[in-house]
């Protein structure tokens, strides 16, 4: 069997990185999978080491896919999230569709552009994945396909995560990290705003930020205005950010929304706490006051973090309730049966 997976990305973050878990989870078995995606040298560089079969297009366009597709001929498509499934629904005729949506789409929880067109792919599935129960019921059609959904929590390979991890000799000292995207959904805004009043309380914090997005400039603008370039350190995309994470104090989220955050998950395997805003997949992973906090208030948010880094035993206290909670929801092989069951 040949499943192609068709993703609308030129990165590599949340849902880039699930698949290729999906893909790293069925080799040597009798399922073939290939990765097409719109070009880009970082997603190259991540499947080549993975080992992952990349099948660049120049965009992801009805043209450009229905031209890989005659050409692999592939036994069904898994594609990820609204716009590739709403491509590969108009190019795949009579090859089974499996969706797979990895956040709560916020455009798409009215009626917009958006949330019609996916109408299109959700018909034509046979089935949906989706990241949270808060990402299914967001979306405005959803009741619609409830027949044919089912929710499957991300999980990660910890294994691969402590291979990473010792891959890195370095050692760093962060007191805070945050891994993820600088996009509107991220809220980077809000993590510098954060960063400020956490400096004011402590005023040789160390920051690390990891990722890159089209919010990049403003949030280095704003973090220049707010005086935190000697706290705040931008170190771009990183491929294996393991380490840094591990040896960070706290992890911490200011999404406006998320699905199950991959980011999350490597920190509460790694037994770094995590404080976030109350975003939807983050309540299914952070019990308030026991692994983590949640809370909508920038001032409890600082509360909260400085607690972490300056209380060590408060910190280990989390560290451990984080990664009981970790061992409870990585359930990697019920995670592959169900693809495997959807495929079959």
């Amino acid at each position: 069997m040949k499943v192609m997976h068709v993703l609308n990305s030129r990165i590599y973050s949340g849902a880039e990185k699930v698949v290729c878990q999906i893909i790293r989870s069925f080799e040597n078995t009798d399922v073939e999978m290939v990765y097409c995606s719109p070009d880009s040298e970082t997603v190259r560089q991540m499947l080549a080491e993975q080992g992952v079969t990349f099948l660049p297009v120049d965009s992801m366009t009805p043209k450009n896919l229905s031209s890989i597709l005659h050409e692999q001929k592939p036994d069904l498509i898994h594609a990820h999230d609204m716009r590739a499934s709403f491509v590969s629904a108009l190019c795949c005729g009579k090859i089974p569709l499996v969706s797979h949506i990895h956040n709560n789409a916020y455009d798409a929880r009215g009626l917009s552009l958006k949330s019609i067109a996916y109408l299109l792919a959700g018909v034509k599935a046979k089935h949906i994945f989706w990241v949270s129960n808060s990402s299914y019921e967001g979306y405005l059609f959803h009741k619609l396909f409830a027949k044919k959904s089912s929710i499957l929590y991300n999980i990660i390979d910890t294994e691969q995560i402590f291979e990473k991890k010792a891959q890195d000799g370095n050692a760093y000292d962060y007191d805070v990290i945050y891994v993820g995207r600088l996009t509107y959904q991220k809220d980077p805004q809000r993590l510098m705003r954060v960063c400020a009043q956490l400096k004011a309380r402590k005023p040789d914090l160390k920051v690390a930020i990891v990722g890159t997005g089209e919010l990049e400039a403003e949030t280095k603008q704003l973090c220049a205005q707010l005086n935190l370039q000697d706290n705040v350190h931008f170190l771009g995309f990183q491929s294996n950010p393991i380490k840094m994470v591990h040896d960070s104090k706290v992890m911490i989220l200011t999404s406006r929304w998320e699905g199950t955050p991959m980011c999350a998950l490597e920190a509460m395997a790694l037994g770094v706490p995590v404080v976030s805003t109350p975003s939807d997949g983050m309540r299914d992973l952070i019990e308030d006051g026991v692994n983590g906090y949640l809370h909508d208030e920038d001032a409890v948010l600082v509360e909260k973090l400085l607690k972490i880094i300056s209380d060590p035993g408060h910190r280990e206290m989390l560290s451990r309730h984080t990664v009981e909670k970790f061992g409870r929801i990585n359930d990697a092989p019920k995670y592959r049966e169900a693809i495997a069951a959807c495929y079959r």
